[in-house]
């Protein structure tokens, strides 16, 4: 590798932020870059490791030590080659993936691991700069043409990547823009909407087609998609929140995180809301769900210049390193502050909402909470609960934000009418090898498939599924998997 010494040199370094105060005035990206230098040493930390287990920990299988080592050598345009073998997408990857590479980083057993996401924003952002990043157009095209139902991670990478197998690929998305949860479920100030449409614009470049505000089974009929199309791609993700049935639900003020951030993101983009505004500004906010959703919704609140922000988890308070039940090179379930809890934000956990209390107009003005005591199995997992005796209270709140994730896509419109099968837990059922439903010639992927994840899973079930998709078509596939890796392929 390039500098066998390096992670006994240098230590972990992230690049610097703009101060709270001033980044929560708008909603901008606010990380910068590293100088060149800096990025050099991050690259140099990088271990010759016998076994690099972050190509496992990666869902995408990056080709980590190799783009690394290119990185310090200062060999963008191979770098930047080696990541998009395997990533259609490294811009937004690089930006709000939760890296499980990292945990499972070889030097990350003593020391802190090596910066792998923050490489990989600087390889494609410096791409770009340079000039290397253009439209790969197919020589050929096969005559085949591939409906996508959905344009966000799952159902661009899986359009890019039909497309430059040579297949007529039109996203349909059912939003005035595409790009699904990229566009309007992250904030602006993780993912600036501008990344989003330099990609998007790409991909127009490349070829690809996108329809929007067609949502198929409800304006878009689905028997003209499967009469049109020789192949169908579901990647319409998991759009069913997880609700909280509890007394006052229907007061006004208590709403699913996902409405709030769509409606804040459109307004970033000028782009006309339809339902009531729902904004913090001067209330006493309550984000309901300790996950990622959850912070945007606190990052969100802080901006609108609420009175207040607090962030419920009914789970006990995590660890701040690994447990015994969450060994290396797994990823680990730690206590995690992002950005968002660093511009304010009280975080209580182990906490239930036991009631929305409203006033006599039908607001919301309060919640009545109770304490949780928590037991734990023999490897110390969080097992069960029981209510603190005397703990029940109330708190002012006049808007709650249910952030408890995702249940399974939506089983109406073109599922129901597909008669596509369901697994279990509602989602759309089609095996990891073959992605393909009861329904010959329609697939799924992303989260419409697995259920809640990762972007990055997502972006990786799109491009095993287009494989799949393009062998069905043709007989046979020179698209790269993670089972079939051209440049694994030129090593070996």
């Amino acid at each position: 590798m390039g500098k066998p010494t390096g992670f006994k040199e240098f230590t972990r370094e992230l690049p610097s932020k703009l101060p709270v105060e001033e980044r929560k005035k708008n909603y901008n990206e606010f990380v910068s870059l590293l100088p060149e230098q800096k990025l050099n040493q991050q690259a140099a930390r990088c271990m010759n490791c016998g076994v690099p287990f972050c190509h496992s920990g990666c869902p995408l299988g990056n080709i980590i030590p190799e783009f690394n080592d290119a990185v310090y050598k200062k060999e963008w345009k191979e770098a930047y080659e080696i990541l998009i073998s395997t990533n259609n997408f490294p811009e937004f990857t690089g930006r709000i993936c939760p890296a499980p590479c990292e945990s499972a980083c070889v030097l990350g057993i003593n020391q802190p691991a090596v910066t792998i996401e923050e490489i990989e924003k600087h390889i494609i952002e410096i791409a770009f700069e340079k000039g290397f990043v253009t439209a790969r157009k197919p020589k050929v095209r096969s005559g085949k043409k591939v409906a996508i139902i959905g344009s966000g991670p799952a159902g661009l990478a899986t359009a890019a990547q039909l497309n430059y197998a040579g297949h007529e690929v039109t996203v349909f998305e059912r939003d005035p823009k595409p790009g699904g949860l990229l566009r309007f479920g992250i904030p602006d100030f993780k993912l600036e909407k501008s990344v989003v449409e330099r990609r998007i614009n790409l991909l127009e470049q490349e070829g690809i087609h996108f329809i929007c505000n067609a949502n198929v089974g409800v304006n878009v009929r689905v028997s003209d998609i499967m009469r049109d199309y020789h192949a169908v791609v579901l990647a319409g993700g998991s759009t069913l929140p997880r609700d909280l049935n509890i007394p006052g639900r229907n007061l006004k003020g208590v709403h699913f995180a996902m409405e709030f951030l769509k409606q804040q993101n459109k307004r970033v983009s000028q782009l006309h809301n339809e339902q009531e505004d729902i904004l913090a500004t001067k209330k006493n906010v309550v984000v309901i769900g300790g996950g990622d959703t959850g912070s945007d919704c606190v990052g969100t609140s802080n901006r609108h210049n609420a009175k207040s922000v607090t962030q419920f988890e009914l789970l006990p308070k995590p660890p701040a390193t690994r447990a015994d039940y969450m060994p290396w090179p797994t990823y680990p379930m730690l206590l995690k502050t992002t950005t968002s809890h660093e511009e304010g934000a009280d975080r209580i956990w182990a906490v239930a909402t036991k009631a929305f209390i409203g006033d006599e107009k039908g607001n919301l003005k309060a919640l009545q909470i109770v304490d949780l005591e928590w037991s734990t199995s023999a490897d110390g997992r969080p097992s069960k609960f029981i209510e603190k005796a005397g703990s029940e209270r109330e708190i002012p709140c006049e808007l709650a934000l249910l952030a408890m994730g995702f249940l399974h896509p939506d089983p109406t419109g073109i599922i129901d009418e597909l008669g596509v099968e369901l697994d279990e837990r509602g989602n759309v059922k089609a095996t990891e090898q073959q992605f393909q439903t009861n329904i010959a010639k329609v697939f799924t992927a992303g989260d419409m498939r697995r259920g809640q994840s990762l972007v990055v899973w997502a972006i990786s079930e799109g491009r095993e599924c287009a494989r799949k998709v393009d062998i069905f078509l043709t007989g046979s596939s020179l698209l790269e998997s993670k089972d079939c890796n051209l440049l694994v392929q030129n090593i070996l």
